[in-house]
């Protein structure tokens, strides 16, 4: 082979897309990329038009390298945006700016909704009408007409990687424009900088205008320390990403979801918390390396993750987990519904969708009965209780976000029971903190006697789940109010201690079980989603709440021992105190850079140990 040969096969396998092998941060070759990017950087970085121009030119790479052909769409968004944000900027008349940010928010949208919701949408047309239409891309379909070509899909519709968070921040960029919370940027370059940067285009953070915007003409400036924080995030998400979610995820997760019954009910259990870390060391692993390779072109991203698993609660859970779409639904969904001053007229249509989609998703119209009857007391006790109203839609319009929220991720039965739940547990706990602790006490004995009948009358595994958990808060709620009896008033720091470590236990049992539904609807067939991830869920409940052998649970723990290890460590360190967190990064940034190179060097060593035949995609590649 002469050199031109291999100067050209090198060149066609630069610039070609292989669907197989998508450009990720744990790749090799998306370091050589970031390497020769940011030395080509390096050149002209004081430059801020050459700057942003360049690395929006890149960006748009590292997406076609990642997304093949759906390149185009993420430039349609780009352009419209930019032409529609101007115009819209330039209307005086009120009415003609809300119908310009409707009209745009509809088409980003339902950009998304086409990829998203196609085979959901085609299914409930089906039902409803007794039709027999099938997906049909015609996308796919108009790209083969204007290349003359049938490359391009017709038969499916895949769904792009990223869309939904380049589609959230496209629409925030409208919103705020209208809102006039921010001026249109004048630059097409610096725009397409903004809604393309490729650290974090493909799974967040969700960055807004308002947030990015005032840094693309700001000089580069990064300095020893914050180098060296830079570097600190890329090997912490680097580590958890392979060592944490990508081992745990391969070496056992990912079996037991595989097929639930050839796995005994500990080993389902077990498995279903390893994969709530597993998601979490994954999202907030691509957030770290996200933030690193940012920072080190001078850029900062919003934080998104602030260890959650140390919630006391759902609330603050929500507060702490994918922080930038929390807040973007709280902003642009919660708040325009009503927020916690009233209903809106928002808020009761969406009820009505949510009813008519469950009845649907479970194929029964007895959930569209069950919704109504629920609205109708709800609004009767609106009626007779006007001093309870507030608090009433501010939990309507709660529960109507994490279900919007739970469809975000994926429209099948699974992720809006998943959204549901979550959105349940808000509102037991607004609820629950106005109680004093003889109701709560009250309430959770009656909750556990009921939960235990049902267990021995019934013989269902999920009454037994449910008994053991409702028994376990039971004793936890004992114990609080006992300690508080003993010395109203005046609880000692262990006590203290002991209620908040026990509140955040609930809260992570809680979400894990929560999780069941959000991972058995995750990585499917979209035209498969919805029955097998009901049931997957199913079996895995039927298997941790049927009969355990407890003499074998041993032997289980020694067979997969380095995978509950590495569940514990991982555990660990999450609680570990923020300010220690805080104390061994800035050592680690405070490193001579001799002595930094050889830690990195080791490091990426260790990472090579846990490395798997093939590279796990990042989770959130699909939403």
């Amino acid at each position: 082979m002469t050199l031109v040969d291999i100067i050209r096969d090198f060149a066609v396998s630069l610039f070609s897309f292989d669907q197989a092998h998508p450009l990720l941060f744990t790749q090799f070759y998306f370091w050589a990329f970031f390497a020769l990017v940011f030395a080509v950087f390096s050149l002209f970085h004081s430059k801020v038009l050459l700057r942003n121009g360049f690395l929006f030119a890149v960006s748009l790479f590292f997406y076609y390298k990642t997304s093949g052909v759906f390149l185009a769409l993420l430039v349609f968004v780009i352009v419209y945006n930019y032409f529609a944000a101007k115009g819209l900027y330039r209307l005086k008349k009120e009415g003609w700016r809300r119908a310009l940010t409707a009209v745009s928010v509809v088409i980003d949208l339902g950009v998304l909704a086409y990829f998203k919701y196609a085979y959901f949408i085609t299914d409930f047309v089906n039902n409803l009408f007794g039709l027999s239409i099938e997906v049909h891309d015609v996308l796919g379909e108009f790209l083969n007409a204007l290349t003359g070509t049938s490359l391009f899909r017709v038969d499916a519709i895949i769904l792009p990687v990223g869309i939904s968070f380049f589609t959230f921040q496209a629409v925030s960029y409208i919103v705020d424009v209208k809102r006039r919370k921010i001026a249109p940027v004048q630059n097409f370059l610096d725009f397409g900088f903004y809604l393309s940067f490729f650290p974090q285009l493909v799974a967040g953070p969700i960055v807004r205008a308002v947030e990015f915007v005032e840094q693309l003409h700001k000089p580069y400036n990064l300095s020893r320390r914050w180098f060296g924080i830079a570097i600190f995030w890329i090997m912490n998400g680097l580590l958890k990403k392979l060592i944490l979610a990508d081992y745990m995820a391969v070496n056992f997760a990912d079996r037991v979801f595989e097929n639930p019954l050839l796995y005994s009910g500990f080993e389902n259990l077990s498995a279903l918390f390893c994969y709530s870390l597993q998601v979490y060391a994954d999202f907030s692993g691509y957030t770290d390396i996200a933030t690193g390779v940012a920072m080190l072109m001078g850029f900062y991203l919003p934080k998104n993750f602030n260890s959650p698993y140390k919630a006391p609660n759902t609330q603050d859970f929500w507060r702490r987990w994918h922080m930038t779409l929390s807040r973007w639904l709280r902003d642009y969904l919660y708040i325009p519904l009503g927020g916690n001053r009233n209903a809106s007229a928002g808020t009761f249509i969406i009820i009505a969708a949510i009813a008519v989609i469950g009845s649907f998703l479970s194929g029964s119209w007895w959930v569209a009965a069950a919704v109504a009857a629920l609205a109708a007391g709800i609004g009767l006790w609106a009626w007779r209780k006007p001093g309870d109203r507030k608090l009433i839609t501010t939990n309507i319009n709660s529960m109507n976000t994490m279900l919007l929220g739970g469809l975000w991720h994926g429209a099948s039965w699974n992720f809006m029971i998943w959204g549901g739940l979550n959105g349940i547990g808000m509102v037991i706990y607004k609820i629950w903190t106005k109680r004093t602790m003889g109701v709560k006490l009250l309430i959770i004995s009656l909750v556990t006697a009921l939960c235990g009948t049902l267990s021995f009358t019934l013989h269902y595994p999920v009454w037994n789940m449910f008994f053991v958990w409702t028994m376990i808060i039971w004793v936890g709620t004992v114990v609080k109010a006992l300690v508080r009896h003993s010395r109203p008033g005046h609880e000692s720091p262990t006590a203290k201690w002991f209620s908040n470590a026990w509140d955040i236990f609930q809260t992570f049992v809680f979400i894990t079980f929560t999780r069941l539904f959000f991972r058995s609807g995750s990585n499917l067939d979209p035209a498969l989603a919805n029955e097998q991830a009901w049931n997957t869920a199913k079996n895995m409940v039927n298997q941790i709440g049927s009969h355990w052998d407890i003499g074998l649970v041993p032997a289980m723990i020694h067979q997969h021992r380095a995978v509950l290890i590495l569940f514990v460590l991982g555990m660990l360190i999450h609680w570990l105190p923020e300010r220690f967190k805080r104390r061994y990064r800035l050592t680690f940034s405070a490193l001579p850079l001799p002595v930094m190179a050889l830690v990195v060097v080791l490091i990426v060593v260790f990472f090579y140990q846990f490395i798997t035949a093939d590279l796990q995609s990042f989770i959130y590649f699909q939403f």
